[in-house]
């Protein structure tokens, strides 16, 4: 499994991710919960934290080419409804977790 997670400053962040997570509630699984937002894609957990200071958004995936892609799919969203902020400065690290033993 591979993760990628940035941070990004701004003050409404709790407001971008329930709009993000309404936005793509009608199409994928969707679950927003207190200052939490997880989006469950096809092939990518996207989960989305607040706190007074920022935006984390943490990608989750199988693989690199997959956590790219959903790292600019998450961006492009969150810009839109950031647009008077956009665009956000996501610094996306990436990490390799390891693989579940049997």
């Amino acid at each position: 499994m591979i993760s990628a997670t940035a941070t990004v400053a701004t003050e409404h962040g709790w407001k971008y991710v329930q709009q993000l997570c309404k936005h793509w509630a009608h199409k994928l699984d969707v679950e927003l919960t207190e200052n939490k937002g997880v989006v469950k894609f096809d092939g990518a957990v996207a989960t989305m934290t607040c706190d007074a200071k920022g935006l984390t958004v943490v990608i989750e995936a199988d693989g690199l080419e997959s956590v790219e892609r959903f790292e600019g799919v998450v961006a492009r969203h969150l810009d839109r409804f950031a647009f008077r902020e956009a665009p956000l400065p996501f610094a996306w690290v990436v990490a390799q977790g390891r693989a579940a033993s049997s």
